[in-house]
């Protein structure tokens, strides 16, 4: 299998992309920390990993704040003995322009997209210093790459995380750490059901959403994992400071 007994800590893995990569990971022979800010959330991931047989633990926490960061990393040593692949995974999307959004939710946006990848980041690079080198995937997005109206905090937090892999990526090649990215398009996850279901009308809205996917659907969430593996796994060594667009075509 493809990550025997690599260690493998996933932030934002309760539910969605982060979740599905999770048993995609541990499928592949990989020990699993599942982090996620909720605790019902990162149980059921849990859960789902150890009933199936997986070794696997969940440490709550929240990225964006720097003893959460440091704490996540620190259980994944603890309780595996090392860190062998990091995925960003963690993040949040709040809608407005520029004139519109306001200072607190640009601000949150940033800590837990950009901040939250930095903090855990550092912590991330200390213990794969320890066992001769990693691997860390970034999950940026298809607004990294392309204008998305109403979503100005999340596509600016998203283009930072394709900068931060590439000067991660430069940074880091004498310790045998490569760095890459994964970026999405529209994915059918909790997340994106949530936020439907916020419209006035949440069947026109997912008719509008479906409706600017050139292949007529939305991606799902096994499949971002398998780019997401792909990022990480030795056959693809000699990828580095890279971006995978997995978005269904949207950059056509």
């Amino acid at each position: 299998m493809r990550f025997s007994d690599q260690v493998v800590l996933i932030t934002g893995s309760g539910a969605g992309i982060g979740r599905a990569a999770a048993l995609a990971f541990a499928r592949e022979g990989a020990k699993l920390v599942v982090n996620s800010q909720s605790s019902a959330s990162g149980a059921e991931t849990l859960e789902l990993l150890k009933a199936a047989g997986f070794p696997a633990l969940f440490v709550q926490g929240d990225v964006s704040c720097s003893d959460d960061a440091r704490r996540i990393v620190e259980a994944a040593v603890a309780g595996f003995g090392r860190l062998d692949v990091l995925v960003n995974n963690a993040g949040i999307v709040l809608p407005g322009r520029v004139d519109t959004i306001s200072e607190d939710d640009w601000e949150r946006t940033f800590a837990v997209n950009v901040k939250g990848t930095y903090l855990v980041s550092r912590h991330a690079v200390k213990a794969m210093r320890a066992n001769g080198g990693g691997v860390i995937v970034q999950v940026a997005s298809v607004a990294a790459q392309k204008g998305l109206a109403d979503r100005a905090a999340y596509s600016a937090s998203k283009g930072a995380l394709l900068a931060l892999t590439r000067a991660m990526a430069r940074d880091y090649l004498a310790d045998n750490i490569r760095v890459n990215c994964v970026s999405p398009g529209t994915v059918s996850t909790p997340s994106l059901e949530k936020r439907l279901q916020s419209f006035a009308d949440p069947q026109l809205a997912r008719a509008e959403f479906v409706a600017r996917q050139p292949m007529g659907r939305f991606g799902r969430d096994d499949e971002i994992a398998a780019a997401i593996l792909f990022a990480a796994c030795d056959e693809a060594a000699f990828m580095n400071g890279e971006n995978i667009s997995i978005n269904g075509g949207m950059t056509i």
